[in-house]
């Protein structure tokens, strides 16, 4: 095991260091908003283009919004106030020859509280070549005149689409801002998610191989914590495991010695009670023996080393070919994987047996499915109940009369096909095909 590294700020601390960082730059952006870019500078209009509007001749305008006519049975609102709009109202009357009773100024915008902004409309109208005595509007605003039929006819502005220019320049500051902070987004989440993701791959290394390595403690030092309670954990899991499988050997071992001492004492019995008695001491023994070869087998894992999954279960048809067994094997894609190779192929050799022993012949193939290589032998044997597709897996389960102890094995070797595959993160499965026969299924992860 490396030497554990110092670990980094805590992910607490990392989190907070983050949601600092997006406080300051947001109020960086908002300060910079307010300072740098001058504000925006509505629209304003003279008493003389609104009073052409209303008369159906509308001036044309290149950096203003247009004005429009309509006619409504209500007059606008709500009403305009200020020193000013007693005098617009005068000098509009005047001008269309109506009362001043049946002028109204109305709009959503009070007095200019921004001395910059007015600076501004003061500049644009000077421009412009308005005098200091002429009246003006400033958008958005409506003016309306009673008409003789009771109704009122109201100019406004017509009706802006999109967005203006200040909310252009806003937008566009914005989405710099986002641009300039997306890399600096990117490299936090990247250092707060990278421990975790790696906690994760370790936790699905351990599901297929008990014995990888142990995590590096390294990361914040919550993740630094969970990793060594994972190592410990991994420890503990290896050493039940050992303990378990020793145990269930020596006990295996064990049961040699009574066995031998009861073969001395049935020699003194009649023939046919002594050939009933051995050949019950002959089966004892050879469950053990089987036993003992699994829990050995269990114990000691092989290597894992690249393998590729076709050539071997081609190569152990050929061989069980040349026995005189019927095999077949469908060519198909080279598939590699990581795995025990010597686990590996006696988990194919396995199911190979048991098709041809119980279903005449074994054809096998081998592809891909998704991140899983996928292993399918088949048989024309009668199949199975569906209440025993997992109960064939069970230690020294046969079924009765076709999988028996006369047939060939002691039922330890589904056992040892799912344990294989389970070890190296997959799992087996038999189902009964449609046509009739057997499949048996193995999935094991790429």
């Amino acid at each position: 095991m490396k030497a554990p590294l110092r670990p980094t700020a805590s992910l607490l601390v990392q989190l907070l260091t983050l949601t600092s960082l997006t406080l300051v730059t947001a109020w960086a952006m908002s300060t910079a908003l307010l300072f740098l870019l001058p504000p925006p500078a509505p629209d304003f209009y003279r008493t003389s283009e609104i009073e052409r509007t209303y008369r159906g001749s509308p001036p044309t305008f290149t950096e203003r919004q247009p004005l429009m006519r309509t006619v409504q049975d209500k007059p606008p609102s709500p009403l305009l106030e200020g020193p000013t709009i007693p005098n617009i109202r005068a000098k509009i009357a005047e001008d269309l020859g109506v009362p001043v009773s049946d002028i109204v100024l109305a709009g959503e915008r009070g007095p200019l509280s921004d001395r910059r902004v007015g600076r501004i409309i003061r500049d644009r109208a000077a421009r412009a070549g308005m005098s200091s005595e002429e009246h003006f509007l400033i958008n958005p605003f409506q003016v309306g005149v009673r008409q003789p039929d009771g109704r009122w006819a109201v100019v406004r502005t017509e009706p802006e689409f999109g967005l203006n220019d200040w909310q252009q320049r806003v937008a566009l500051w914005f989405a710099l801002s986002a641009l300039l902070m997306t890399p600096v987004a990117w490299i936090f989440a990247r250092r707060l998610s990278q421990p975790i993701q790696v906690f994760a791959q370790a936790a699905e290394r351990l599901g297929r191989d008990p014995k990888a390595p142990p995590l590096e403690l390294r990361g914040p030092s919550e993740i630094s914590m969970a990793a060594r309670a994972f190592n410990e954990m991994q420890q503990r899991l290896q050493r039940y495991v050992e303990d378990r499988t020793a145990m269930v050997g020596a006990i295996a071992h064990d049961l040699r010695t009574p066995l031998t001492r009861l073969r001395f004492r049935i020699e003194g019995l009649p023939e046919e009670q002594r050939a009933k008695y051995a050949s019950d001491l002959d089966q004892m023994e050879e469950m053990i023996a089987a036993t003992l070869a699994f829990v050995r087998d269990a114990t000691k894992t092989g290597e894992r080393t690249p393998l590729e999954l076709s050539s071997l279960v081609e190569s152990l048809c050929d061989e069980m070919a040349e026995t005189g067994a019927k095999t077949e094997v469908e060519q198909g894609e080279k598939v590699v994987l990581e795995g025990d190779p010597m686990a590996l192929r006696r988990l194919v050799a396995n199911l190979l047996e048991n098709a041809v022993k119980f279903g005449g012949q074994a054809r096998a193939r081998v592809f891909q499915d998704a991140d899983h290589a996928v292993v399918e032998i088949d048989d024309d044997g009668p199949g199975i109940p569906p209440a025993d597709t997992e109960r064939v897996f069970e230690p020294f389960y046969r079924r009765e009369p076709s999988r028996n102890r006369q047939t060939g094995g002691i039922g330890l070797g589904l056992a040892v096909v799912r344990t294989i595959a389970r070890g190296h993160g997959g799992d087996v499965s038999l189902t009964n095909r449609a046509g009739g026969g057997l499949r048996a299924r193995v999935e094991l992860p790429l």
